[in-house]
């Protein structure tokens, strides 16, 4: 069972329901409130150097393949 599935675990558990009911308590991951897991890439799913401005939710390679494509402009 990995950390990131915890579905994995709770199915395990089901024939004890105590455990069971322990294990979601404290077992699942908790909604984030702050950091840099809360948001992810809306294209592939990545979680760093997120993009959110303008609405985006691009992480930054996604935000070069198609930034052309959004009216973007490279200036250098």
């Amino acid at each position: 069972m990995t950390a990131t599935d915890y579905r994995k675990g709770a199915e395990q558990l089901k024939p004890k329901p105590a455990k069971l009911n322990k294990f979601l308590k404290h077992g699942k991951k908790q909604d984030r409130s702050c950091g840099k897991t809360k948001y992810k890439c809306a294209n592939c799913g990545r979680h760093g150097a997120h993009i959110q401005k303008y609405g985006l939710h691009l992480c930054r390679q996604c935000f070069r393949d198609i930034a052309t494509e959004l009216g973007f402009k490279k200036y250098s």
